[in-house]
């Protein structure tokens, strides 16, 4: 290595070094991270499911029945009856289950079971911010040693499950991501209205 590549190679480095002890992050300022953000450890387990080869309705309902405290719920369109079953059956048998949903889907989308939930006692907010809340998220007891996380490009819908090409993957036991997944389930729900109000919001 030359003398000069040598003198920027270790500027470089001291650079790094000073960012890193004082708090310094190199990146450009639109490249900031959001809270919960960024590189996470792999570990628990983790399911891979595509349609149309695997059936990942059953899936999903699989890891509901798991649920021993809470499911979290973060979905863009959600028609599939077979899940909505599977949340009250959740809250029958004292699961805490907690909706966030679109809300323009909510209201347009033919079957929708976001009324039947609500109409079924479960806490259900609607997502007024965005032009679409694309998320199809299933948290389950985050919290917990064995936490599930559901994500991928899967809504809660029989097209979904039927008629589509989709991708789900069911993580177990990962904390961090858990944990991310719930923070960021958070700062949605504190933005959402409730169920009944957000019907009333003229969009």
């Amino acid at each position: 290595m030359s003398r000069g590549l040598r003198c920027v190679s270790l500027c470089i480095f001291a650079w790094l070094l000073a960012g890193a002890a004082y708090g310094f992050d190199p990146r450009p300022s639109g490249a900031a991270r959001e809270p919960g953000a960024g590189d996470q450890v792999a570990s628990g387990r983790m399911e891979v499911l595509f349609t149309p080869w695997n059936d990942i309705e059953s899936a999903l309902l699989r890891a509901m029945r798991e649920a021993k405290k809470v499911i979290y719920v973060q979905a863009f369109s959600f028609t599939s009856r077979n899940l909505a079953r599977g949340l009250i059956e959740a809250q029958s048998r004292g699961v805490k289950v907690d909706v966030l949903a679109d809300r323009e889907q909510t209201v347009k989308a033919e079957n929708s079971q976001i009324p039947v939930m609500a109409a079924a006692g479960i806490p259900v907010a609607l997502e007024v911010r965005y032009a679409s809340a694309h998320n199809k998220i299933l948290l389950i007891d985050p919290l917990e040693t064995n936490s599930v996380v559901v994500t991928g490009s899967y809504n809660f819908t029989y097209s979904a499950h039927a008629r589509n090409a989709e991708n789900v993957l069911i993580l177990r036991g990962n904390a961090p991501i858990a944990r991310s997944y719930l923070d960021n389930w958070k700062r949605h729900r504190a933005e959402a209205l409730p169920y009944a109000q957000a019907l009333t919001v003229d969009r």
